[in-house]
């Protein structure tokens, strides 16, 4: 029986190639663009492949090449509730989120995969440059690329109807093949910023819709060095745009603390952290582990992997690095592999320094 799947087509060339390659695979494909903004005209166009009108007709044109049928299906609602009020929400609680992650959780694998289902569709297919090795994610071939760390997330059954056809080549390679099959975005640059800040301002963003309050920037023994515009525009590791002239050291964003709208800052050491607690552990390369398992941890997008012990304690995910990390931030997410394969992921709660560092026996 052929497979149906469902094309989630942004207008970018990595989600217009993965349709071509899903079709000519053999599965009935039906490519669909996701329109996530109340107010097209108001995101960023040119490079964004994302959420514009100019998407759009770049997917719809991309689909028409393909040779196959095209959607429009209007989630602006869901986006600006799960992706943009959660974005925004997260800063005022003193947190750095990452919004595609949560893009790709709440929307693309959550809300769409769940309509798929429900419309006889047995997967969705999209261009995101990661593999599925035994039904586990695994690192692209092009690691520059490599996408896993933002679709950690998803859980076993979500990754079961998924198809990532892209996780083989590079990105040089998709463009080639996008110009030989005639899809007119195989140059489009790729989207790099927030989709849903037009002009890249993050802190003029936040401040329209959380205030700019002033407020003090101390140390860590409460001396105040300086005034912040909103606790929110910053973040944990920070070093630019601190205003602390005169101050005679390098000072580095502490923690941001919201309920007295205070910044606090410190010497790099002070930065420096070796256990790591996060909420809501997802576990998708196998099973929950209840004692320490050795393994890697990534804390950023494209960030270093570091060796650790990670395992599930009651509802919670613990990390023990084995050398300390600076900057660190809650809200941010810590992905479990093992050499490239994700066994798992957490959303960061919590860091602390122990007073010897970590080892693995």
């Amino acid at each position: 029986m052929t497979l149906r799947v469902l094309a989630a087509m942004s207008g970018g060339v990595d989600s217009a190639v993965a349709a071509a390659r899903a079709s000519e695979a053999g599965y009935d494909v039906t490519g669909v663009h996701l329109a996530l903004s109340k107010n097209p005209q108001s995101y960023r166009s040119g490079a964004r492949g994302c959420c514009t009108v100019e998407d759009s007709r770049d997917a719809r044109r991309a689909a028409d090449v393909i040779g196959i049928p095209f959607y429009v299906w209007d989630m602006a609602e869901e986006f600006d509730r799960e992706v943009v009020a959660d974005f925004v929400s997260e800063y005022a609680a003193g947190r750095t989120p990452n919004p595609c992650m949560r893009c790709n959780e709440r929307i693309k694998f959550e809300a769409v995969l769940d309509r798929a289902l429900a419309l006889g569709f047995d997967a969705v297919c999209t261009g995101h440059h990661v593999r599925v090795d035994d039904g586990r994610l695994r690192r692209s071939v092009d690691g520059g690329k490599d996408q896993s760390y933002v679709l950690a997330v998803l859980n076993s059954e979500q990754i079961a109807h998924s198809v990532f056809p892209l996780g083989d080549s590079t990105k040089e390679e998709v463009r080639a093949e996008a110009a030989r099959r005639g899809i007119s975005v195989a140059e489009k640059p790729d989207s790099h910023d927030i989709c849903f800040i037009a002009d890249g301002d993050t802190a003029g963003f936040l401040n329209e819709r959380l205030g700019g309050e002033p407020g003090p920037i101390e140390d860590e023994s409460g001396t105040v060095l300086g005034e912040h515009n909103g606790a929110h525009t910053y973040t944990v590791g920070q070093r630019k745009g601190l205003n602390l002239g005169g101050t005679p050291e390098r000072r580095y964003v502490l923690s941001i603390e919201p309920v007295n709208n205070t910044v606090r800052v410190g010497p790099r050491e002070s930065l420096l952290v070796d256990e790591i607690v996060g909420e809501r552990p997802v576990w998708s390369g196998r099973a929950p582990a209840t004692e320490p398992l050795s393994c890697g941890v990534q804390l950023r997008a494209h960030g270093e992997v570091y060796a650790c012990r990670a395992w599930q304690r009651d509802e919670e995910l613990v990390i023990r690095l084995d050398e300390p990390v600076a900057g660190v931030a809650a809200g941010q997410a810590a992905v479990l592999y093992e050499d490239d394969i994700v066994l798992g992921s957490a959303t960061i709660a919590s860091t602390s320094r122990s007073a010897e560092p970590a080892t693995v026996s």
